[in-house]
């Protein structure tokens, strides 16, 4: 275990995060803010600031199978960096506008893709198996943190300040994780046979799809993801109309999303000790199955801290599950495709998005958002009830899961 390498991984992962969040949130600030952008303008944004999920996430997963993973970690950083750090340049010079924004969105999310492949297939190389746990737990503390901090962060900085110096930060944070990520010894890998791209990818996905324990892992966070953004399609149409929140309170519970996830990330420890680890794997998935039964009560009782009790735990038990089912990830996939096997998560994650934002828009409409939240709700069931009934479930500790 290389103790002072996964620490410096851990510092890496707080910057690379808190990077990402002020440059999320900030940059459709700013184009609504100094560029009058519109909502056809900021849909663009929002597209093309996921788009390199859906279609970079496989050759990334391949660049990290082939080359040294803090390498690529460090090569995504810097590209960000230089891409965020083109905003202040243009602001002080001029010359920015909507297009050129949509452009560096894309390309800075182009680095959050491959820092996120390679960073699991990069973690059991620094700690042992039974450390594997731990370790994802404390990167995904450190995601929530920056999870939380980082909107707000962005947003002060654009109201004391202006524009070039939250994405000034941003590239400067970016930088820095790049700096600590040259510093990790990776242990040399032994390269694999080398052939063909699309056969190198057919390979990876053949593995995860075939896998009884992977499988389900997929389905799961497919049906979730499908199901979070039905419902995050209609909240606040649902919230302001139905529940008939003020616009403060609809921010007050969807801000119990950012809190759920810090304390499901602090929690997650104790969770996994106290649960068979297949009962871990599912404690997110019922969690959401709860959470998504709480959205659902508001129907008949509109009340607000039904929605704020549910974002909180949407935030919570997700943060549980990511940090198990990567451990799982790990722990059977074999290590020349783990990152691979990651990017066909990453990338089935992010192609259910824009689907279940379609069919929350097609259903809030025609049948108005209450029966979308009862669809979405008829959703987290499905996907509790993929992973219950898996193979995955009846795992008592990791020791039962066998690397391939």
């Amino acid at each position: 275990m290389s103790t002072q390498g996964f620490r410096l991984l851990s510092h890496s992962n707080l910057t690379a995060q808190s990077a990402e969040q002020i440059a999320l949130a900030a940059i459709p600030m700013v184009a609504v803010v100094a560029l009058g952008a519109g909502v056809a303008e900021t849909g663009l944004l929002a597209t093309l600031q996921t788009l390199p999920f859906l279609i970079l996430a496989l050759p990334a997963g391949l660049l990290a199978d082939r080359l040294p993973r803090r390498q690529v970690m460090a090569g995504a950083e810097l590209l960000r960096a230089a891409a965020l750090a083109v905003v202040p340049m243009c602001i002080l010079f001029g010359g920015l506008s909507v297009p050129l924004l949509a452009a560096i969105a894309f390309v800075a999310a182009t680095g959050t893709v491959a820092f996120s492949v390679a960073a699991p297939s990069l973690v059991p190389a620094l700690v042992p198996r039974d450390g594997l746990a731990a370790a994802n737990g404390r990167l995904e503390l450190v995601r929530s943190l920056a999870f939380a901090a980082g909107p707000a962060l962005a947003g002060a900085l654009l109201a004391w300040t202006n524009a070039g110096v939250a994405f000034a930060l941003a590239a400067c944070l970016s930088v820095a994780a790049a700096a600590l990520l040259a510093q990790v010894a990776e242990p040399t890998r032994i390269p694999g046979p080398r052939c063909a791209m699309l056969n190198e990818l057919r390979e990876g996905a053949a593995f995860a799809l075939g896998n009884p324990l992977l499988r389900p892992i997929l389905l799961t966070a497919v049906g979730w993801n499908v199901s979070w953004f039905i419902l995050q399609a209609v909240y606040v149409p649902y919230a302001l109309d139905i529940l008939g929140l003020t616009v403060t309170g609809v921010g007050i519970t969807l801000a119990a999303y950012g809190v759920g996830m810090v304390s499901g990330a602090v929690a997650a420890p104790a969770i996994v000790r106290a649960l068979p680890f297949g009962w871990s794997v599912a404690f997110g998935p019922i969690v959401s199955m709860a959470a998504a039964g709480a959205m659902a009560l508001s129907i008949w009782w509109p009340n607000p801290v039904l929605p704020a009790l549910a974002f909180f735990l949407f935030g919570a038990g997700p943060i549980v599950w990511t940090i198990c089912q990567t451990t799982l990830r790990q722990a059977i996939t074999p290590e020349r495709m783990l990152g691979r096997v990651s990017a066909l998560v990453l990338m089935a994650t992010a192609g259910a998005r824009p689907i279940g934002a379609v069919v929350g828009g097609l259903v809030g409409a025609a049948y108005g958002p209450a029966d979308c939240i009862a669809l979405a709700a008829l959703g987290f069931v499905m996907q509790a009830i993929i992973i219950i009934a898996s193979p995955v479930r009846r795992l008592v500790d990791l020791r039962q899961a066998q690397p391939a």
